[in-house]
């Protein structure tokens, strides 16, 4: 037994809502972005600009959680995970397609999104791309890695689905119906699916050491590609003369209720470092399961413009 087999073996696993576990299943989504304004919340270009830039990571880091996972398959030995796998898969393929799609739409508006995902397309596809490493242990360190980059990554855009699926403000504020709907489908399944490389990363690995070191990476390169990205929208947006991005501003929106709160994401670290940590221990698959019956997107409804809540 390997030295870090013993010290998992030393210590219980984090436990796990067995309540929290639901089969999983790529949904066919339909979207319409023809009504879809550029602000599409009203009078706030920032917390618009700010959520939008998810239309630039997701597709090339979900794509990228593809690649990887289609390389551990071979080494699941469990056969529900290797088929929760199989579905967070599916999901992630969806969820690239669905906002990729939103791109085009952006141009069409004046803001055209190349120059940030050519850098975006760059930090997944050679950064954190295949390497040419030796067989044996070379190699795996190196797949082991990525899959706990994947793990702190998810409990991120799990943090954002669970806040996004309760943002009433955005409701309130008269926020777009069918990119609302987009992103309450997304947050769902990221909630619905919150578990899967966790559990992926403590079957094939589990240090402790790596969580963390790979949660510190995990957290800089999102915090650093969110900011850029958010300036690049307001420097670029044709409508504004003067647009800025800042990290007041995002605090400042945050505290109102449009963009998740700087407290509530501080709360969130400490959580995922905990040893005790297990996604199942955050959100509601019934909340999520509940919204993804409703939603007009996940349903294959482009016209959803009377919302999906």
């Amino acid at each position: 037994m390997s030295n870090t087999q013993q010290r998992q073996h030393a210590r219980p696993a984090p436990a796990a809502i067995a309540s929290e576990h639901t089969p999983l299943k790529a949904r066919k989504v339909a979207f319409a972005w023809e009504g879809t304004p550029l602000h599409w919340i009203p009078g706030d270009p920032f917390a618009t600009h700010t959520i939008n830039v998810l239309h630039l990571l997701l597709p090339a880091g979900e794509r990228w959680f593809v690649h990887v996972y289609k390389q551990v398959l071979p080494l699941i030995r469990d056969d529900r995970l290797r088929e929760d796998v199989m579905g967070f898969i599916g999901q992630e393929a969806v969820h690239s397609q669905a906002h990729d799609d939103v791109l085009p739409h952006l141009r069409e508006q004046g803001l055209d999104p190349t120059p940030y995902t050519a850098q975006v397309d760059w930090f997944f596809e050679k950064l954190l791309g295949d390497r040419t490493l030796p067989p044996g242990k070379p190699r795996a360190w190196w797949l082991k890695e990525r899959v706990a980059l994947i793990a702190a990554i998810e409990h991120y855009t799990a943090f954002l689905g669970d806040w996004v699926l309760n943002a009433e403000e955005l409701d309130r504020r008269g926020a777009d119906p069918m990119m609302l709907d987009l992103l309450r489908w997304h947050g769902a399944e990221e909630v619905e699916h919150r578990s899967v490389a966790f559990d992926l990363f403590l079957h094939v690995d589990g240090s402790y050491r790596r969580r963390v070191r790979t949660w510190a990476a995990a957290f800089s390169a999102l915090v650093f590609l969110w900011q850029r990205g958010a300036r690049f929208f307001m420097e670029n947006d044709p409508s504004l003369t003067d647009g800025k991005a800042s990290f007041g501003q995002f605090y400042r929106a945050g505290s109102r209720g449009v963009l998740p709160s700087t407290p509530a994401m501080l709360r969130s670290i400490p959580r995922y470092l905990s040893r005790t940590y297990h996604p199942s221990q955050e959100g509601s698959t019934a909340q999520a399961v509940a919204y993804l019956a409703n939603s007009p997107g996940a349903n294959g409804l482009a016209d959803g413009r009377n919302g999906g809540r």
